[in-house]
């Protein structure tokens, strides 16, 4: 028996779209993991210096910033406790992939992250423009910040995207052709999406750890590490998609072909507001 194709739930009877309430736990766990986790960021050359050998570049970063401290320690065990319970807690919205295993839920809670960091990063620019243009009082942190928080939403709204199958895709001949050379054109992607991060990790590998270990600042007045954290990240990142490709390969395996159509770009949530207003009327 083949698995039936895993959409979205969109309607309740009667009662219109589902809407999706996330409980307390799904809002403070993601905000709780951000700010444990930029606390242990911000504070990252005080573990550098803890268990890095004894040499020029610690010696370097001695002079710089101050030893790990009770705060930062405790910023390490929060953010493993909020992120295992994150994952575990972690659910779909009715709008999202409805199937998924182990995997998808750190790829969910991750994008739930995401989303979190975006509406940081929005009231980050609101207040930097309330106080350049209302108080004439411009900030010197705001447009780096902005910058390090929109790098980490761009990197990690890709896991995201992974997951729920949401990338671009070209389905001209994916459609036309049987099942099994649709499993082969997967297994082709998956490779190659394999192969670019195990590319893009020997190559960048030497950099971003070069910039990590010296805790490489942007230069400026607020001067935050955007190349130590963000050049990392993006090895960690596109490591996880490469892991998301191979599970999306494994649980789509025996999901039925699906013929894509112009319907598909269609909103049902406002083809039914729709609906309503045109039965209204």
């Amino acid at each position: 028996m083949t698995a039936q194709n895993p959409t979205p739930v969109e309607t309740a009877g009667d009662a219109g779209p589902l809407v999706y309430k996330p409980t307390a736990t799904e809002v403070l766990v993601p905000l709780g993991f951000i700010a444990a986790w930029a606390w242990m960021m911000w504070n990252g050359p005080a573990f550098l210096m803890v268990f890095s050998e004894p040499g020029p570049t610690v010696d370097a970063l001695a002079r710089r910033y101050a030893p790990a401290n009770l705060l930062d320690w405790l910023s390490v065990v929060l953010v493993v406790v909020l992120f295992v319970l994150g994952v575990r807690t972690v659910k779909r919205a009715p709008s999202e992939w409805q199937d998924w295993g182990a995997f998808d839920r750190v790829s969910v809670f991750i994008g739930r992250v995401t989303m979190g960091l975006v509406v940081i990063l929005v009231s980050v620019m609101v207040w930097e423009v309330v106080l350049r243009y209302v108080f004439e009082a411009p900030t010197l942190w705001a447009n780096e910040l902005s910058l390090w928080l929109a790098g980490f939403v761009f990197l990690l709204s890709g896991l995201y995207a992974m997951q729920q199958r949401s990338h671009i895709r070209i389905f001209l001949l994916y459609d036309a052709v049987p099942k099994w050379l649709q499993r082969t054109f997967d297994v082709i992607s998956t490779a190659m999406i394999v192969m670019f991060a195990l590319a893009l990790i020997y190559g960048g590998w030497g950099e971003a750890s070069q910039k990590f270990m010296r805790w490489e600042t942007f230069g400026t007045a607020f001067d935050p590490p955007l190349p130590a954290t963000l050049k990392p990240m993006v090895l960690l990142v596109v490591t996880l998609v490469a892991v998301q490709a191979i599970a999306n390969l494994v649980r789509d395996w025996n999901l039925e072909p699906v013929i894509h159509t112009a319907a598909d770009d269609i909103d049902p949530e406002e083809l039914e507001r729709l609906r309503r207003q045109v039965g209204s009327d």
